[in-house]
């Protein structure tokens, strides 16, 4: 029986999708063959030998040591697009509230309360909150995955003129769009042209401050800033100073840092991006189905440290996690041959670092074999899964 660790709250669709008469789910377990997780810290977690994947119910693994995970041979799964349409329509929220005041607005009805006359207040004061509407406006987007296409969309059906960068833009992507979109190929196109900017990429050390100082000088006066993605991926400091200049009117991020908390004309919302029940149960479920098809199968679907791949398999399959070098892809199959047995059938895939080959072998294989498979160099981990 798989034994499952969860380390958050995951949602009861997801974790009711486990057949119970071949895994056990847990929040207490020890020695895990798989973990699922949300926000928990992993990174000086240490792992037990019969752990093999990490499934987080999100989209970004910022909090699960990835790269040592690959060295370990754990796979690590994330959920993306399965929180894609909770992120478009707050992003869609956020453009609203960056124009028209509606935050300050309210605040300023609500401290009215008790006051004599507060109808007629209300109606004296709320010119002070007029802000533009957002149809006929530029909206640049950075990063047309899963949930920039969905905002993209989104805004033209809103009136909006969208514009959109993605250097890695897939074709299934680009299919999606609608064909009003502007795609440019050079990122300053959507600083100098837009009215309002919202990124969604991953933060990596490459894109740590994607949009600094230099960047919003490029951009028009009175430019409003969206940030749903990653705190990182905007300089607070930047953000906040062109405000005090002028530069920016308004910046809406999902993200709380002191430097951003308590200023004029900044708006922070408590991480909310993937809070709806229906994002949280789609993302569980997503990751439960990615843990038992490869518990059972061997099969990767959004892995962020392995290559994707699959194979439906006739005999017995053995699955090899490596290092992607030269040689031993040839040494594995050599062992396999030298031991009498055939391979039907061979995948092999490789990210970065580490490679994924799963062989279709006719016959059973002894563990004298998948001992000797796990001592080619350069291999890390060897499945057999029959």
């Amino acid at each position: 029986m798989y034994k499952i660790q969860t380390l958050n709250k995951i949602s009861d669709i997801g974790t009711d999708i486990f057949d119970k008469s071949k895994y056990s789910v847990s929040e207490d377990c020890a020695n895990p063959d798989a973990i699922m997780v949300r926000s928990a810290k992993m990174h000086d977690m240490q792992f037990g030998d019969n752990l093999l994947a990490i499934a987080r119910a999100g989209a970004g693994v910022n909090n699960i040591p990835v790269e040592r995970c690959a060295q370990e041979g754990i796979c690590v799964f994330n959920t993306p697009g399965a929180n894609s349409n909770a992120v478009k329509e707050l992003a869609i929220c956020a453009l609203l509230l960056s124009s028209r005041k509606i935050v300050e607005a309210a605040s300023w009805a609500a401290s009215l309360k008790g006051t004599p006359d507060a109808p007629k207040t209300v109606e004296g004061g709320k010119s002070k909150f007029a802000g533009p509407e957002i149809a006929g406006k530029t909206l640049g987007i950075i990063g047309l995955g899963a949930i920039g296409g969905k905002i993209a969309n989104a805004a033209e059906l809103l009136g909006m003129k969208v514009i959109g960068y993605d250097p890695y833009l897939s074709v299934g992507a680009a299919l999606h769009l609608e064909p009003s979109v502007k795609i440019v190929t050079n990122i300053n196109e959507i600083y100098e042209n837009s009215d309002y900017i919202t990124i969604h990429m991953p933060y990596t050390p490459q894109t740590k401050n994607t949009i600094d100082a230099e960047q919003i000088a490029m951009m028009k006066d009175g430019v409003r800033l969206i940030n749903l993605a990653r705190g990182e991926l905007i300089n607070s400091e930047a953000v906040v100073k062109a405000i005090a200049d002028g530069k920016v009117a308004k910046y809406v991020t999902d993200f709380a840092d002191d430097v951003v908390l308590g200023v004029d004309d900044v708006i922070v919302l408590p991480h909310l991006g993937a809070s709806t029940p229906e994002s949280e149960d789609n993302c569980a479920v997503m990751a439960a189905e990615e843990l038992i098809e490869y518990l059972e199968n061997g099969n990767i679907k959004n892995s962020v440290n392995l290559p994707n791949a699959s194979m439906n398999a006739v005999g017995t399959k053995v699955c090899i996690i490596h290092k992607n070098v030269p040689t031993t892809i040839a040494s594995i199959t050599s062992v396999v041959g030298n031991e009498g047995i055939n391979i039907e059938n061979m995948v092999n895939a490789s990210k970065k670092d580490f490679a994924y080959t799963m062989l279709d072998v006719t016959g059973d294989v002894p563990p004298a074999v998948e001992g000797k498979i796990n001592a080619v160099d350069g291999v890390i981990r060897v499945r057999v899964i029959k």
